[in-house]
């Protein structure tokens, strides 16, 4: 019954069209408070650049708490350990299979801890990458090949990975690009203005397609 009565309440909120974004909060130890500014930055560049009403400062909120059905879209990022907790996992597992979104961005160390947590949210689904043709990059910003590369850290290509339902883009993660160092304020990584501008348009699809679909 608590299942169903968040569900609806989420539907409901869905057909409302509100457009906000959260921070998700997780346990283990690393750092899901990573990069303060960057949220926030590529908020601006989404309000300004491709008409969308976001709250210019994102909430917090817990991966357990029914408060995460309010939020139709979760960035989740960090250096390091993850942890889910069962009800943690079951939870993340109703908010996505009822219409929720969520992107984490492996700010560098994260992605062997995910891999087995996200285990736990989908024992019957596995991350597949996406291929440079998926629409996620042809939006209002054209990535002709795929995700782009922001930080270099261990020099690998950068990818884009998601997990499906019913062929729907339930979540999103992206590795070994690093847009949230991108989205961030200047002077925190001082990046070149084109690596910061591809990172928020890239960032600017992300929260364009998951409001259109």
């Amino acid at each position: 019954m608590k299942v169903l009565t968040l569900l609806v309440i989420f539907i409901s909120f869905l057909t409302t069209n509100a457009q906000e974004i959260a921070i998700l909060k997780y346990n283990g130890g690393g750092d899901w408070y990573a990069n303060p500014t960057a949220l926030p930055n590529l908020i601006k560049f989404c309000n300004t650049n491709i008409g969308t009403t976001l709250n210019e400062k994102p909430e917090t909120v817990e991966a357990s708490s029914p408060e995460l059905f309010q939020y139709p879209f979760l960035h989740m990022t960090g250096h390091g350990n993850v942890f889910f907790s069962q009800e943690d996992a079951d939870n993340l597992r109703t908010y996505l299979l009822g219409g929720g979104f969520l992107h984490i961005d492996d700010n560098y160390g994260m992605e062997p801890y995910l891999r087995k947590e996200l285990n736990k949210v989908f024992p019957d689904k596995e991350l597949v990458e996406l291929s440079a043709e998926n629409a996620i990059f042809e939006q209002t910003y054209s990535f002709p090949k795929g995700l782009p590369k922001i930080h270099e850290h261990d020099g690998k290509r950068p990818q884009a990975f998601g997990i499906f339902h019913e062929n729907k883009l339930l979540l999103l993660f992206t590795f070994e690009s690093d847009l949230g160092d991108g989205w961030e304020d200047p002077q925190v990584h001082n990046d070149p203005e084109e690596a910061r501008l591809k990172a928020l348009q890239m960032g600017a699809n992300i929260i364009q397609y998951v409001f259109k679909n």
